[in-house]
C-alpha cells in the first residue's frame, strides 16, 4: 500500500477538516450545487470554495459547470483507496488480536494443568 501513500496523505488531510467532512457527507446523498453545499456554513463563498478545491485536489469530489452553476459529486474511486487501506489495517489488527487470544488461552490452559 506504500505506493498509495501520497494519495492517502492528501485524502486524509482533506478529510481532517469538519467542513470538508460535512460536504462529503452531504454528497453521499447525491450531487449538489456549490451554493447548496455552502448554505449550512457561515462563511463567505470564496472561503467555502477553498474547501471545495481541496476536496477536488484530493480526488474526493468532481465538479462540473453548467452555465453559472457548479455541481459537485463524490469520486467513489478515491473513497475505495481509503476503504482498501482500512481493510488492510483491520486485517493486521485482527491477526494480532487473534494471536493474543491464542496466547491467553494457552496460558490459561497451562495454569489449569499445573
Amino acid at each position: 500500500m506504500e505506493q498509495y501513500s501520497d494519495a492517502l496523505n492528501g485524502i486524509f488531510q482533506a478529510l481532517a477538516d469538519p467542513t470538508r467532512r460535512a460536504v462529503i457527507g452531504r454528497l453521499g446523498r447525491g450531487p449538489a450545487s456549490v451554493g447548496d453545499l455552502a448554505s449550512p456554513f457561515e462563511m463567505a463563498l470564496p472561503s467555502f470554495m477553498k474547501h471545495i478545491h481541496m476536496l477536488e485536489e484530493a480526488g474526493l469530489i468532481r465538479t462540473s459547470k453548467a452555465g453559472r452553476v457548479r455541481t459537485c459529486e463524490i469520486a467513489q474511486e478515491r473513497l475505495m483507496a481509503i476503504d482498501n487501506w482500512l481493510n488492510q489495517q483491520r486485517s493486521i489488527w485482527e491477526g494480532r488480536t487473534d494471536r493474543l487470544e491464542q496466547f491467553v488461552l494457552a496460558e490459561q490452559d497451562k495454569e489449569q494443568k499445573s
